[in-house]
């Protein structure tokens, strides 16, 4: 894909971002867009980064570790947003500046000793993944234990628990999508009334249901397909 089509696929989404928060009485300029470079490679990260995308998104550790060596120039902020597996999760506190799918405490205390051993003084910023639909496929804490995990991460002096993340169910028609983001967003509220703090950060919405997701209340969207095209085989 061209630099001049991911230009211009930056700015159709942005443009599509901006109509779904004024429809929701929203400033664009409060929702982050976040690009999902999983499985394409550096040239496409820098492509985005040229069209003002400076968040960006990959699944595997393994994977950004053999391509971050083409986008150390680049002042992104990359994010972890796949599942992670416990023995992978020094590496990943090493090579990203925010992890988005945590789902377990001992995971968590182990990013944690994991911070605590590079020089960045700086948190290591934390998402909780949490499951909103019973699919066995997907990863994420069970609605009923959030709470409890929640207020077990606030006492990792490393991490930076900043909100929420989920991704529901694939449906053709976002609108059936509505649900379950208006769930995650009730549910940070809940626990924001219950533990006295604010959590700024719902992730929620991909390429086909974002706008739905920022009506409802999404602060970052994961954009992969409208950005990139069709993902290419790993």
């Amino acid at each position: 894909m061209s630099r001049e089509t991911v230009r211009h696929n930056v700015a159709r989404v942005r443009e599509r971002m901006a109509a779904a928060a004024g429809r929701a009485g929203r400033r664009v300029e409060d929702i982050t867009l976040l690009g999902v470079s999983k499985t394409h490679p550096a040239e496409a990260i820098r492509e985005a980064f040229a069209a003002g995308v400076r968040h960006f998104g990959e699944n595997r550790v393994q994977e950004w570790e053999g391509k971050r060596g083409g986008t150390e120039d680049l002042a992104g902020y990359w994010h972890l947003i796949g599942h992670l597996q416990s023995n992978k999760a020094a590496r990943a506190a090493k090579a990203f500046d925010a992890v988005d799918s945590v789902d377990d405490f001992a995971l968590a205390q182990r990013l944690d000793r994991a911070r605590a051993e590079i020089s960045d003084e700086r948190k290591l910023r934390v998402l909780i993944e949490v499951r909103v639909a019973a699919e066995e496929t997907k990863s994420g804490v069970e609605k009923e234990r959030l709470p409890e995990l929640a207020e077990k991460l606030l006492t990792l002096e490393r991490l930076d628990l900043a909100g929420l993340m989920c991704i529901p169910p694939f449906l053709e028609n976002a609108e059936k999508v509505r649900p379950y983001f208006a769930e995650l967003r009730e549910m940070k509220e809940q626990l924001e009334g219950r533990l006295g703090r604010t959590f700024p950060v719902v992730s929620m919405g991909m390429s086909h249901d974002f706008e739905v997701a920022i009506e409802e209340g999404a602060t970052e969207v994961r954009i992969g397909t409208a950005l990139f095209g069709v993902r290419e085989t790993p």
